[in-house]
């Protein structure tokens, strides 16, 4: 509802190859800005950059497949039932927590909107246009995001692909979130 079907079909120019000193340099210069500045986030931002730069330097492969593959699918079921064993039903369905619930809903709406809003916004002041789903993907629900908006780029127009372009705001809305956590962490510890 936000965008005409002409926006939607709007084509990116072709995004330039990063190069292997970018790819180790990006999660280690990261991570010693948000541990100078906010380190209360460090150690959430800390893993993110650990495995990028385990994925990117190509040193530890066996290492990086094994923790791009089994030990996140462990995790995710480890987590998934300890969080499912610890909640009951009397504490779940409560006022409470049905407002959090529906304040994320709210917050997701509202991020996704924002960021649609962006990009047509920054295409009257940019030479080269921006697709505004690309402003959609810009929440950190990673990769179903990025995957969305690519989606709807395609029923518009069945030659525009958009997953890689997607991938940066949804990357960036990783890293945005793990860092407003941070910023709320130490307001929430120094009261």
């Amino acid at each position: 509802a936000l965008t005409t079907e002409k926006e939607r079909k709007i084509r990116m120019v072709q995004l330039r190859t990063v190069s292997k000193r970018e790819k180790i340099l990006f999660p280690a210069v990261l991570l010693l800005l948000v541990a100078l500045l906010l380190p209360d986030a460090a150690p959430l931002l800390g893993m993110f950059c650990f495995g990028n730069l385990m994925r990117e330097s190509g040193v530890v492969e066996r290492l990086s497949d094994t923790v791009q593959n089994g030990l996140i699918n462990i995790v995710t079921i480890f987590l998934g039932l300890s969080v499912g064993a610890k909640l009951v039903a009397d504490k779940f369905l409560q006022p409470q927590t049905l407002g959090i619930l529906l304040l994320g809903v709210i917050a997701f709406g509202i991020g996704t909107a924002a960021g649609v809003l962006m990009a047509k916004l920054m295409n009257l002041c940019s030479k080269n246009k921006i697709n505004p789903l690309i402003g959609s993907a810009g929440v950190s629900a990673v990769p179903m995001a990025a995957r969305v908006s690519n989606k709807v780029g395609l029923e518009s127009d069945p030659q525009n692909f958009l997953l890689m372009h997607a991938m940066g705001p949804n990357v960036a809305g990783v890293i945005g979130s793990a860092i407003a956590a941070g910023v709320m962490l130490k307001y929430v510890l120094a009261m």
